[in-house]
């Protein structure tokens, strides 16, 4: 098993920063070999992919050249850095692990996921 929680979250302005944490654990979970990934979901709305680190970093086009991803393998810590936020930024945020990766593969989708943390809101006031 492996347990994900997610901090950071909060209220901030648009135009403002925030940078949320994702700490896992497990017994034999190996951080270093996994993929993790943040993905947001809005009221009403589906469940949708933001960034994701493994072999390589890839982004949702709604965050590219904004969001940063970013991991800490000592730490077994992602982190997702969130600059130039807007309201439609606003939503729960997801961290996600697998616990492989491919190199070539791009892990987009939430069916790529194992696990998954409880959430945290991010609320973007304009």
């Amino acid at each position: 098993q492996v347990q994900l929680v997610e901090t950071g979250g909060g209220l901030v302005q648009a135009g403002g920063s925030l940078r949320l944490s994702c700490a896992a654990s497990g017994r034999t979970f190996s951080f270093s070999s996994s993929a993790m990934g943040w993905f947001r979901q809005a009221p009403v709305k589906e469940r949708e992919f933001v960034a994701s680190i493994s072999w390589n970093t890839h982004y949702g086009e709604s965050v590219k050249g904004r969001f940063t991803i970013s991991r800490d393998n000592a730490k077994s810590t992602v982190y997702l850095q969130m600059n130039s936020l807007k309201p439609e930024d606003t939503a729960v945020y997801y961290c996600a692990a697998r616990t492989y990766y491919s190199f070539g593969y791009y892990y987009t989708e939430v069916k790529d996921y194992y696990y998954w943390g409880p959430g945290t809101q991010v609320t973007v006031s304009s």
